[in-house]
């Protein structure tokens, strides 16, 4: 049996490999993406007080310390079982949307921009942001880090810090802004609104115009029929920031819908010996393995899967953005893997807009920031949509506010079965009678790189790290197998 390895895998967040299996005719016989990395995060946050967790769970991940942030300070909300005030609510909700928009961008236009822009079968050393750049021209790439460097501006005055924030505290914020602030910001929304439209035309006329980049989109080899889950408001709408977590099914039927609180009556963990990553499923459907339909467990976060649980945007551009995906992947849901791209730039507006509307409310000024907590902790659960996913952290603490267990269930978490079922499915799409190039193994890569993963945040485990060692012969034959549990 031929292997193929591709090690390491290459622009996402965190480490990783993929190893394909081919059979004696030179096809697919099996496909891993394995994670070799270990954090460890859960267990040596315990014994520290858990007012600590929005200062250091940002530590977990450099690209997304904005939603580790704002998650531990909501779950710091429900574990002093205390009400933000309705200001620090909107202020939380602002620099929020600032973070979603600059960190959409980073994905699209440096991960996976080069797939795109620049194309899927072009030299490996074109393949990155400086390709980009001599595809849509030094204008454009002005534009993306303006875009960036005035959205990380508006987080860094609001939050401290833009890595490491210091901002979110129970039952409030650290600091308000000033009129001249929110001049100054509108502006940078408003730009914002501009860019995200020019971007979706960049996607209109690079992909959506172009039949081999469109196909490829449409490709079987890209296609998983799941579950969704997301965060949706009131009226279903999608929201990043508070409000129900809601599950649809293949078909987009409405098949649960729960606070944060309740997680864990409907979402549970299935653990394989081959990877640090656990793989959460959907406990009323129960765990079926890798497989995909109505009747596997297996559910999908992150922009598409978003799209697919809500029944509409909350704001007008990114709802006629939403209209134009899903009129082009042939209706709702759509389970394109490769169409969380386009989402992600419709995720972009959204953000952009609320950015907009959050500034021309008057409340956003008001000094009333904080309601202080009296309560005394015991167990809280706070959840924002991460731009990978929905980001669930979960407290508990002694009387003392010391913290004696936590759980971090992360958007890659939520996505690491599809992402093994895709890279998977990818390989054995693409790959046929053992023709294997560089252009071929970088599609497979795309199949995981659509989910944007933070393999850094994902990967934890509690006690020893475990460990399975098999020893095959040259036949692929296995010998011996080791274990270490």
């Amino acid at each position: 049996m031929r292997k193929i390895t591709i090690n390491p895998i290459t622009r996402l967040e965190g480490h990783g490999k993929i190893e394909i299996f081919l059979n004696d005719e030179g096809d697919v016989a099996h496909a891993f993406l394995q994670v070799p990395e270990l954090r460890g995060f859960e267990t040596f946050c315990i014994g520290r007080p858990a007012e600590e967790m929005p200062r250091i769970t940002p530590r977990i991940c450099g690209v997304c310390p904005t939603a580790h942030h704002m998650a531990s300070t909501k779950c710091l909300d429900d574990l002093w079982k205390v009400a933000p005030t309705e200001t620090a609510k909107k202020l939380r909700e602002l620099a929020y949307s600032a973070f979603m928009v600059e960190d959409h961008y980073i994905h699209f236009f440096f991960l996976a921009g080069p797939d795109f822009v620049v194309g899927p079968d072009a030299p490996a050393a074109e393949r990155n942001i400086l390709g980009v750049i001599g595809k849509v021209g030094l204008e454009i790439a002005g534009k993306v880090i303006r875009v960036r460097r005035e959205c990380r501006h508006m987080m860094e005055t609001m939050m401290g810090k833009v890595i490491h924030p210091l901002f979110g505290l129970p039952g409030g914020v650290s600091r308000g802004i000033t009129e001249e602030e929110r001049e100054q910001f509108l502006g940078t929304a408003e730009f914002a609104i501009e860019f995200a439209q020019y971007a979706l035309q960049l996607f209109d006329d690079i992909v959506l115009q172009d039949q081999a980049r469109l196909d490829l989109v449409l490709n079987d080899a890209y296609v998983h029929k799941t579950h969704y889950m997301g965060l949706v408001d009131e009226n279903n709408h999608v929201n990043f920031y508070d409000g129900m977590i809601r599950v649809v099914d293949p078909e987009g039927r409405e098949t649960a819908k729960f606070p944060a609180r309740h997680y864990a009556d409907f979402i549970a963990e299935h653990v394989e010996p081959w990877s640090y990553v656990t793989f959460p499923f959907l406990k009323q459907v129960g765990w079926k393995g890798f497989t995909d339909g109505p009747e596997s467990g297996v559910y999908r976060v992150a922009p598409l899967a978003r799209l697919n649980a809500a029944d509409c945007m909350a704001t007008p551009l990114a709802q006629d953005a939403y209209e134009q995906l899903f009129d082009t992947l042939g209706g709702k849901p759509a389970h394109h893997t490769l169409a969380f791209h386009w989402a992600r730039l419709v995720e972009a507006l959204y953000a952009a807009e609320r950015m907009k509307e959050l500034l021309e409310d008057p409340e956003i000024t008001s000094a009333d920031i904080r309601s202080v907590p009296t309560e005394t902790p015991e167990e809280g659960v706070g959840v924002v949509e991460a731009p990978r996913g929905t980001l669930i952290h979960h407290y508990w603490t002694d009387d003392n506010g010391l913290l004696t267990r936590v759980n971090l269930l992360v958007a890659t978490n939520h996505n690491a079965a599809p992402i093994a079922m895709s890279v998977e499915k990818a390989a054995k799409g693409l790959i046929k009678k053992g023709r294997v190039d560089d252009g071929l193994l970088n599609k497979v890569e795309m199949a995981f790189r659509a989910y944007d993963p933070c393999h850094a945040c994902a990967t934890h485990a509690l006690g020893q790290t475990p460990l399975l060692v098999r020893i095959r012969d040259s036949a692929g034959r296995l010998l011996e197998e080791l274990h270490r549990d």
